[in-house]
């Protein structure tokens, strides 16, 4: 129970490169948000499914007589926007509810912030940028309908992205704003350098070797955010 192996991504055995994370909501996360939790992890799912989509709609707007650069892109925004996603709106949200972490939750409405606008940005969809949005599939249906087609799928995946980003930062921020979080805890944090600490993240998990198995994984600190109601 205190040597915890990494399980993410989740990768074949017969690959030198090993997971880089380790993931178990049911193990870390409080039983009130795991849900929450969960969701935003389908959502990052979602997003990466969206950014593949749109792989293969930009590759049906280059046979339709389209720009080759924007099937470029789409595979640029794929390999950099699925791991960074990951790392830096998910991870931070993660450890923020594990550890009640006033400058994890800073970090992820930063970045997820900037993570809607962009989402917005690409369900626009300006031709040019490797991304399938409206205004470029809507322009193409002059040109090539059944591309068009294929085009509008990224276009509503997007679109759909954007609308439950927006509801994910509405609701972790409400959440964190009741249960007394602020820009104060969390300069506190940093000035101390309890985010980093290595004892806080660990003395939940110490606290099992202990007592057994049977006991939640929690850190010293459980989280004090007010009950997560359905959404």
């Amino acid at each position: 129970m205190t040597e915890r192996v990494n399980n993410f991504p989740p990768l074949p055995k017969f690959l030198r490169l090993k997971p880089c994370f380790y993931q178990n909501v049911d193990e870390e996360i409080p039983a009130p948000h795991r849900q929450l939790v969960r969701r935003v992890y389908y959502l990052w799912m979602l997003y990466s499914v969206t950014l593949c989509v749109n792989v293969i709609s930009c590759i049906a707007w280059w046979a339709g007589g389209g720009n080759a650069v924007n099937f470029g892109f789409s595979l640029l925004w794929l390999v950099l926007f699925c791991p960074c996603s990951y790392t830096c709106w998910f991870r931070p949200l993660y450890k923020a509810f594990r550890a009640d972490s006033s400058f994890n939750f800073m970090a992820f409405f930063f970045v997820f912030f900037l993570q809607c606008i962009l989402s917005l940005i690409q369900a626009i969809g300006i031709s040019g940028w490797g991304v399938c949005g409206w205004i470029a599939t809507v322009l193409f249906f002059s040109t090539n309908v059944g591309s068009a087609v294929v085009m509008l799928i990224s276009a509503l995946l997007f679109t759909l992205n954007t609308l439950l980003m927006i509801l994910v930062l509405y609701r972790v921020h409400r959440l964190y704003r009741g249960g007394g979080g602020s820009l104060e805890r969390a300069q506190e944090e940093w000035s101390s350098g309890a985010w980093k600490s290595a004892t806080v993240r660990e003395a939940g998990f110490n606290a099992i070797a202990e007592s057994g198995p049977s006991l939640p994984q929690y850190p010293a600190a459980v989280p004090s955010y007010p009950e997560n109601r359905p959404w």
